[in-house]
């Protein structure tokens, strides 16, 4: 269940916070392009844009591959991007959760998997979501007790992900359905996957009630240095050059037409937050470590902490070149269904940002509007729209 931080804008790390560049100005454009092309839905109503909101409620997670969630509340820079509008926050364990409050109007963006995003957007039609950003890649791997050396060993076993039809599920059941191991929704066949929270999963673990768990960082890294648990998979090795989705920022479509202002705000404070983190790595981590225990109580050891950062890559860029793949795992695991993606990016306000910053713009991989600003290449032109 999402928890809300009660704390809200208030304590925050000292000397931690920075103040945010003016930097939106640049991106008036894009906010613009992006209201007038919002100005009728698909059946015509007009959605009308009303400026920025009185109010931003965010979901994110408290785990090593939110790091970009975690420090731009904390620094104060999403408040500081914001302005006028306030933020309150809402914490989850996994995106199926985060969905449904999306859903359900309890908040306005999450920070969140690839595979709930999808699936969302899969089952409202097309209607529910966008993907505006991304946030981190890397950082989750399969953890298995000692003397499981492969596939075949997990026969007849327990295995927990931290939610059915979350992004680690889609992929422990892809992987296993491809090393010939039958897996059903109802925990049924050759392996036994069972959705878990992430720090039940983990003392289940301790205890010897499950064999494994494909879990995000840090409870990877629990599971290996708190456990005794060893990595018989790690997704980075089963995807080109080793590059995977793990979390983007996703907001709610009506709140994105409605307020595409606020949007470019939050967007304009994660890529602060993702600074401040690439500027300050050790300060991150404790800054992290900070965060993760007001939600959880309980403080991460250093040595965690150091290997789940190593797994991670934080970057706006939401890879979008891997949504269709993901798509078809979550329709071989039986988690969604087929349907067409086109419409799920709306990098638009991003590119505006990335372009403001001088930065090369990111692809929507040919599934939503990604050329409202386009961004100097790496070579230094700016390519044409």
């Amino acid at each position: 269940m999402p928890q809300p931080n009660a704390r809200r804008a208030g304590a925050r790390r000292a000397g931690a916070r920075r103040a945010l560049p003016a930097r939106l100005l640049g991106v008036a454009a894009a906010i613009a392009l992006l209201a007038t092309a919002c100005s009728a839905t698909a059946d015509g109503a007009d959605p009308e844009p009303t400026g920025p909101a009185q109010e931003l409620r965010l979901g994110y997670f408290a785990n090593v591959t939110h790091t970009p969630a975690l420090v731009g509340v904390a620094t104060g820079a999403f408040e500081d991007a914001l302005g006028e509008t306030e933020l309150t926050t809402q914490v989850f364990n996994a995106g199926p959760a985060a969905i449904e409050a999306l859903n359900a109007g309890a908040v306005d963006a999450a920070f969140l998997g690839p595979s709930p995003a999808i699936n969302g957007f899969v089952q409202s039609e097309g209607e529910s979501l966008r993907i505006v950003a991304g946030a981190a890649a890397g950082g989750a791997q399969l953890v298995v007790r000692p003397g499981i050396d492969e596939p075949a060993d997990l026969e007849s076993g327990i295995v927990a992900s931290p939610q059915l039809g979350g992004t680690q599920d889609v992929a422990l059941r892809t992987w296993l359905t491809a090393n010939g191991l039958e897996n059903t929704l109802s925990g049924r066949g050759d392996v036994t996957v069972t959705p878990t929270e992430n720090a039940q999963t983990l003392q289940l673990f301790r205890d010897g009630d499950i064999d494994g768990a494909w879990v995000p960082e840090p409870w990877a890294s629990r599971l290996v240095l708190e456990a005794g648990g060893e990595v018989l998979v790690d997704e980075r090795d089963l995807w080109p050059d080793g590059e995977f989705l793990t979390t983007h920022l996703v907001v709610a479509t009506s709140f994105l037409e409605r307020h595409p202002e606020t949007v470019s705000a939050l967007i304009a404070g994660e890529l602060e937050a993702l600074d401040w983190v690439a500027e300050h790595p050790e300060e991150a981590k404790a800054l992290v470590n900070d965060e993760i225990e007001a939600a959880t109580t309980r403080r991460l050891a250093d040595d965690v902490l150091d290997r789940a950062f190593t797994n991670v890559t934080f970057t706006a860029d939401p890879l979008a070149g891997t949504l269709e793949q993901l798509l078809a795992d979550g329709v071989a695991a039986g988690t969604t269904r087929p349907a067409s993606l086109e419409g799920i990016y709306d990098l638009r306000l991003l590119n505006a940002a990335l372009a403001e910053r001088e930065r090369p713009p990111v692809s929507a991989a040919g599934l939503g509007p990604d050329d409202a600003a386009r961004g100097p290449s790496p070579d230094g032109t700016t390519p044409a729209a």
